[in-house]
């Protein structure tokens, strides 16, 4: 499948991170040359400000995010959600406790289930960022917190030096570390009409989140968005 075919259709995005699950912690380490490192202990930073006695991490995938916050909230109980259950295999492998196999369009847990909701690198692969956000917010309690790290666009020099890694390099170097060209494609398609920055706080503020704030990494190729249910 072509990725302008993959964009967003929930069996096709599936089937992509299932068929690239055994290579994917590899081929994330050496196309983000590492950054991804420092930006999950961003993250876990920001969430260990919140001390949430229970947290989600939806769209875990191969669960170096939920791995990360267990170790910084070592008293929270987590649990790691995923709809792809290759890539939910490979999570337990590593010792990811708690996991479930859910599709985050329609989350398992009852309303107010927890206090604070982490997602990264997966709303943007969600069919409907808005329906997913409210489900976010349902089962999170009044005043709950959520986090969303993705990619984002950067502005100024960067941009076009990004753009062309995105479209041109990337691809061809992941097919060499996963066999997978398609999957590669399909992310920088994904990142380009993913919505950042003030589009993205205006999405959380427009779909039951207050408090949007945007914290942008490593010159704006990532950021983290916060936000609290209203």
């Amino acid at each position: 499948m072509k990725a302008a075919d993959t964009a967003r259709d929930p069996a096709a995005v599936r089937s992509m991170f299932n068929s690239i699950a055994q290579r994917y912690d590899l081929a994330n380490h050496l196309l983000s040359g590492g950054f991804d490192f420092w930006w999950r202990y961003r993250a876990v930073r920001l969430v260990q400000t919140w001390r949430p006695p229970r947290l989600l991490d939806l769209a875990t995938g191969s669960g170096d995010l939920a791995l990360a916050l267990a170790r910084g909230l070592p008293d929270a109980h987590i649990t790691a959600a995923d709809f792809s259950p290759e890539m939910l295999e490979v999570a337990r492998r590593k010792g990811v406790p708690n996991t479930i196999l859910a599709d985050a369009m329609s989350l398992p847990f009852a309303d107010a289930a927890f206090h604070a909701v982490t997602v990264a690198f997966g709303l943007r692969n969600m069919v409907d960022y808005g329906a997913a956000l409210r489900e976010m917010r349902r089962i999170l309690q009044p005043e709950g917190h959520l986090l969303v790290l993705d990619f984002s666009m950067p502005t100024g020099l960067l941009r076009p030096a990004y753009r062309f890694y995105l479209h041109r390099c990337l691809p061809m170097l992941a097919a060499a570390f996963t066999g997978n060209k398609e999957a590669y494609a399909y992310l920088g398609a994904s990142i380009e009409k993913f919505p950042s920055g003030p589009a993205m706080t205006a999405l959380l503020s427009a779909n039951g989140f207050g408090d949007a704030q945007a914290f942008p990494l490593s010159g704006g190729i990532a950021t983290i968005y916060t936000a609290v249910a209203a």
